[in-house]
């Protein structure tokens, strides 16, 4: 079954788009040490990294704001969610999961704003209710990673009575620096880094270029759910998930130079921190407006934070942010006769942020307030109601369409920042609304093929990140507040086709094309006649948040299944993403979130107490003509072709993947992952992958 196309459970053969399901067993044996490390082990997302304690997702020539992250039902995207890099999914344990789907293409008509490139929704452990034997069950894993030095300790308990149940879980990893491989570009290397010395900033030998000095962190995550029957049925469902990282070097920034030395003496990110509380209400009935309701209700406080400091300088420049983000979910679903279900509801979402910065002298602890990275008060609201028709008169066909209507409002207050930049605007109250809508088939003629095919809208709303922001995006621009913008829509068509050849074989394609218009992209900007202003002590060129772009993205993905025997499985997928964005003087630049063809394959041997996985990770060269323009200015964390210019090569690891069970309820993992140890960073990465990695996983479950 599949939980989040409509938000309910249903058959595959009833979705009209592509969806893949990571299940619990694919999410244990991969050992992924963040929720970013499991999405690009099951083959399916591409993952940018600019540091290690980052991940951020790319599908289908989209990223960021313009992909949703949904966690038990509820939207993690949140008003600050920016369209650069975003490392938020790694605050999902990926030892908590119990299952993921991903759904590629346009999700807006059950989700809303920022669903255009596709959504990725995980499922925490949930508790099990035996009412025949009521008691304790639960599991324990620790692990360690050789590239990293990664050590991590796990446990999760499930305890229940008749009528309840309740699952606790705990987990904490700490990473040491990330060491690259031995085979690949020397421009990767990190020869050295900057070091405190005596009050000065001096920069010294790494005594091993290939580990990436600094990258490390830890991380804790603390799960805690409780489920109630009361009566038959209605349950009752509350979850409370708290996750915090240490701070963690953004990588990229440390790896930048001007005039011959190092840029920044210090760039990281303070501890990312979310908590959520989740109140869920279900109940069943027969007749009347439902047949299956639920009702949930969420709070969610982010907190982050920035810290920078130039090589040589005595000032550190600090941003802090909190969101408070609630949000309320009503969803229905109705059978109107034997061929109809009807599934509907409406949401509301309300977003307040906290923004302060301020300076800070490093010998002196001297502080003096600088303008906040966003409005400080500031809020971010949306109201919205949807339905989903599905329509299927027998087994071989099933149609849906559905529709849905948003209502944004957004308000900002500049004065605070107008002390230090003059803007020619005290505040912003942005009232928008969006009509999004989708229509799609599936055909089964047969058991051996099936076909589906959607058109679909979708949309991204502005938010406080786009029309509220002061920061550098790079060296020598800042971008500014513009408080004009509008929505983007996307408008996307998908086809899809599946062959099983007597249950040994399964071959599924899907080709894809979306338009995307008044696309919210990053340009020059001026106001008050002036282009340029200084931030943080240097003259920049003024940028802003716009609806100034159009693009185009357009691709294929297919993926084999062969069943070889019982005990020998193969499969295979890959993925092309082609994207193109209009630039302002009307030129055409390759899309900066397309990613490069991309390629898994696995050959699996499983029997009795072993599973065995032996498998292959390839991703195609990005040359320096197929880089987007604003890459080609980042020439730091790219490879040097034959011209001189930035370029991203091709690369493979090869990986093997081994579980034993010990004894019945001890399981010993084994993996030797890139075990040819290249040394490769995927595309716009600032960070290098790990080389050679030897992970040892003892799980013991009772």
């Amino acid at each position: 079954m599949v939980l989040s196309a409509s938000k309910w459970e249903e058959a595959p053969e009833r979705i009209t788009q592509r969806v893949e399901v990571i299940s619990k067993e694919e999410v244990l044996f991969s050992n992924a040490q963040t929720s970013a490390d499991l999405l690009q082990s099951a083959g399916n997302v591409f993952v940018q990294k600019s540091q290690l304690g980052g991940g951020s997702p790319m599908i289908r020539g989209f990223s960021t704001n313009r992909l949703l992250i949904v966690v038990d039902g509820v939207r993690m995207n949140n008003a600050i969610f920016r369209g650069g890099n975003l490392q938020n999914v790694i605050s999902i344990d990926p030892l908590a999961i119990g299952s993921s789907e991903i759904i590629f293409g346009p999700g807006s008509v059950t989700y809303g704003s920022d669903a255009i490139g596709g959504v990725m929704s995980f499922f925490t452990v949930a508790p099990e209710i035996d009412e025949e034997k009521p008691g304790i069950n639960g599991r324990a894993l620790v692990r360690y990673a050789s590239a990293n030095t990664e050590k991590t300790a796990h446990t999760l308990l499930n305890y229940n009575g008749k009528k309840w149940g309740g699952v606790t879980a705990v987990s904490y990893s700490d990473f040491d620096d990330l060491v690259m491989g031995s085979h690949g570009p020397e421009e990767y290397l990190r020869p050295e880094y900057v070091r405190p010395e005596n009050g000065q900033d001096v920069v010294v030998s790494n005594s091993n270029p290939r580990k990436q000095v600094p990258t490390g962190y830890g991380q804790v995550n603390l799960l805690q759910k409780f489920t109630f029957l009361p009566w038959e049925h209605f349950t009752l469902k509350a979850s409370l998930i708290y996750t915090a990282t240490g701070d963690y070097d953004r990588y990229d920034r440390l790896i930048r130079y001007r005039n011959g030395l190092p840029r920044a003496a210090e760039w990281y990110y303070g501890p990312q921190k979310w908590l959520m509380a989740n109140v869920t209400a279900e109940h069943k009935a027969s007749g009347g407006l439902y047949d299956h309701i639920r009702f949930t209700n969420a709070y969610q406080r982010f907190n982050e934070s920035r810290h920078d400091r130039d090589f040589g300088d005595d000032l550190r420049f600090n941003t802090m942010e909190e969101v408070h983000a609630w949000s309320s979910n009503l969803d229905l679903e109705k059978d109107l006769g034997p061929y109809v279900t009807l599934h509907y509801g409406a949401e509301f979402i309300y977003n307040a942020i906290a923004s302060e910065g301020y300076s800070e002298n490093i010998f002196t602890e001297v502080r003096e307030t600088i303008a906040s990275r966003y409005p400080d008060g500031s809020w971010w609201s949306s109201l919205a109601a949807y339905a989903n028709f599905d329509y299927h008169p027998d087994r071989r066909i099933n149609f849906r369409g559905g529709i849905r209507y948003n209502y944004i409002d957004i308000y900002a207050d500049f004065r605070d920042n107008n002390v230090f930049y003059d803007f020619p605007f005290e505040e912003a109250n942005t009232r928008t609304d969006a009509l999004t809508g989708s229509a799609g088939v599936h055909w089964r003629p047969s058991r051996i093929f099936q076909a589906r095919l959607q058109a679909s809208t979708a949309f991204r709303a502005p938010n406080i990140d786009d029309i509220g922001k002061i920061f550098d995006s790079e060296p020598g621009s800042v971008v500014v507040p513009n408080p004009g913008l509008k929505p983007e829509y996307a408008y996307n068509m998908d086809l899809g086709f599946q062959l099983n050849l007597q249950e040994k074989l399964k071959l599924d394609i899907s080709v894809y094309r979306t338009w995307l218009k008044d696309a919210m992209v990053r340009r020059d900007f001026t106001y008050d006649g002036r282009s340029q202003i200084e931030y943080n002590g240097e003259l920049s060129d003024i940028q802003a948040i716009q609806n100034a772009s159009k693009a185009r993205v357009y691709g294929f993905e297919a993926g084999a299944s062969w069943r070889i025997s019982n005990t020998l499985h193969a499969k295979a997928s890959v993925a092309y993403v082609k994207g193109v964005e209009e630039l302002d003087d009307g030129s055409e630049s390759p899309l900066r979130h397309a990613a490069p063809l991309f390629a898994n394959a696995n050959l699996e041997w499983k029997k009795d107490r072993i599973k065995l996985d032996l498998g292959m990770q390839y991703n195609a060269e990005v040359a320096y003509d197929d880089l987007a323009v604003s890459e080609r200015g980042k020439a730091y964390i790219y490879a040097e072709d034959a011209n001189g210019n930035p370029f991203a090569p091709s690369w493979y690891t090869l990986n093997f993947r081994g579980a034993y069970e010990l004894f019945e309820n001890t399981r010993l993992q084994l993996a030797l992952e890139n075990f040819t140890d290249q040394r490769y960073r995927t595309y716009s990465s600032g960070i290098a992958a790990p080389g050679i990695n030897l992970i040892l996983a003892l799980r013991q479950t009772f």
